[in-house]
């Protein structure tokens, strides 16, 4: 598990209340969106992907469609590197979800049509990250994430 707490980003975050719902502010995609427990956690991650981890708001892509297995599918964030090759998949879930295989299967099936390197999924909570090894078939779990170089 990396030793990541997303709560020290709470206060980063723009949240407001209009019509009856809670929004929180996406600096990548520029608008409010309605504040769901996913979405908080996807947000989270963000600051810190981009603070921390100084990851080039640029190259990140949130929500973009991909097709697996003919159907189409919505993947949660993907980091570009340098090249701007896919780099780092991620798939974020709601605080009260485990982390479980089934999160693990649905993140490597995203993955068959991206083939990244790095996967990672995060509940808020836990977050994982591993390097997949696509010659031995093969993932090794990691203690941090990757920079970028």
């Amino acid at each position: 598990m990396l030793p990541i707490d997303l709560s020290a980003y709470n206060s980063d975050l723009k949240i407001k209340k209009e019509q009856g719902k809670r929004w929180i502010f996406d600096p990548i995609r520029k608008k409010y969106l309605v504040l769901s427990p996913e979405e908080f956690v996807r947000q989270l991650l963000l600051q810190y992907l981009i603070q921390e981890m100084q990851y080039s708001p640029n190259r990140i892509s949130i929500e973009k469609k991909l097709v697996v297995n003919g159907r189409e599918r919505r993947f949660d964030l993907l980091i570009y590197d340098e090249a701007v090759r896919p780099f780092l998949l991620i798939e974020c879930k709601a605080p009260e979800v485990k982390i479980s295989q089934a999160v693990f299967e649905q993140i490597a099936r995203y993955n068959m049509a991206l083939r990244v390197p790095y996967l990672m999924v995060s509940n808020g909570l836990h977050n994982y990250c591993c390097q997949i090894d696509y010659e031995r078939q093969s993932f090794d779990f990691l203690d941090a994430l990757p920079v970028i170089s």
